[in-house]
């Protein structure tokens, strides 16, 4: 296989991996907890930013670009203060936003925070370097091998135990007795409140570990590409990981994983291949009017996805007495939280 396809092949592996790590910290909102993030690519955008201005060094040493802090920090540490960052972002938009707004107003104010966080970063010359955003991160494994086929390997298997980690992650925070409480919130949280659930802490939590998810697929992703625009994270790419959920499965820990792959990976990716017909620019916008076509088509026909959240089933206590004293009477989920019986 030639160098050219070696890199192609990678590359989509790593985009991939990249996807499926934002993905699951949208699911773990959105799908589990039902909270509507459309700042969801804000949080990606500062774990990026973070990586970028902690591997360059001071601003100066790389051209005329301009920015913050201007470190350059050994591996993984740019890495994990990323998500550190984009957690404690998270925790605080939804500080400000999340007591006083119930969910469809939460959602529109969250859509708005991140337009105007887009012309702020855009404007923002001394601070983020404008429109023209970073450029010439250092490559993490750049020291391991000069081989550049060699290297995109190398980095896709880091950035697939990265979203092996966050998966499993998730999927332990989805199985725990705080999955069922964030469940619980989903379908109804003024019964989660009744039965002493502290709503506004669960939200808090909720946003900022998927913010933190959100801020490491974005360092994933930064050091790859070895640049930063603020052109590259807008909102559009949020519904595009609220397309890949709804296709995989909203609130399955496996939908994510399978939606990722197949909306932003072969759905775009296979759009390039399109011969070019009617006006120039209607190959290139053939990407997002099949995604907005799946969307409403899974909405209308499929809306639990390809793999439907599982229904949970837990042993309720046995009965005293009767033919049934010895048999556990077992009760699922969405009947427990109906009840108001979760997570006691």
């Amino acid at each position: 296989m030639s160098s050219a396809w070696q890199f192609y092949i990678a590359t989509l592996v790593i985009y991939a991996f990249v996807y499926i790590i934002a993905a699951s910290g949208l699911n773990l909102q959105f799908g589990v907890a039902g909270i509507y993030n459309f700042a969801f690519i804000i949080f990606q955008a500062a774990g990026a930013y973070t990586t970028g201005v902690l591997s360059l060094g001071r601003p100066g040493s790389t051209g005329l670009q301009t920015y913050i802090l201007g470190l350059h920090l050994p591996f993984p540490v740019p890495l994990l203060v990323s998500g550190v960052v984009a957690g404690l972002l998270g925790v605080g938009v939804g500080a400000v936003t999340i007591r006083r707004l119930r969910a469809d107003y939460l959602a529109i104010a969250l859509l708005v925070i991140s337009l105007i966080a887009t012309d702020l970063v855009t404007n923002a010359t001394g601070l983020f370097n404008g429109a023209t955003g970073l450029s010439l991160i250092p490559q993490p494994f750049a020291s391991v091998t000069s081989s550049s086929t060699a290297y995109d390997w190398i980095y896709a298997a880091y950035a697939g135990v990265v979203c092996i980690l966050v998966v499993l992650a998730v999927r332990v925070i989805i199985r725990s007795p705080l999955g069922r409480c964030l469940r619980a919130l989903r379908e109804n949280e003024n019964a989660a409140a009744a039965i002493g659930k502290n709503v506004a802490g669960l939200r808090l939590f909720v946003f900022g570990v998927g913010g933190a998810i959100a801020g490491l697929s974005g360092s994933v992703l930064v050091s790859f590409t070895q640049a930063w625009a603020p052109s590259s994270w807008l909102y559009g790419e949020t519904f595009v990981l609220f397309t890949a959920l709804i296709v995989g499965g909203v609130g399955s820990n496996l939908g994510p994983v399978l939606g990722a792959l197949l909306v932003p990976v072969v759905l775009a990716e296979g759009s390039r291949y399109l011969p070019a017909f009617g006006a120039p620019t209607l190959v290139p916008s053939l990407e997002w009017i099949l995604i907005g076509v799946i969307l409403v088509v899974f909405l209308w026909f499929r809306p639990t996805g390809l793999i439907p959240e599982p229904r949970r089933v837990y042993p309720r206590a046995w009965r005293a007495g009767g033919a049934d004293e010895n048999r556990p009477n077992l009760v699922d989920d969405d009947q427990r939280v109906a009840q108001g019986l979760v997570a006691r």
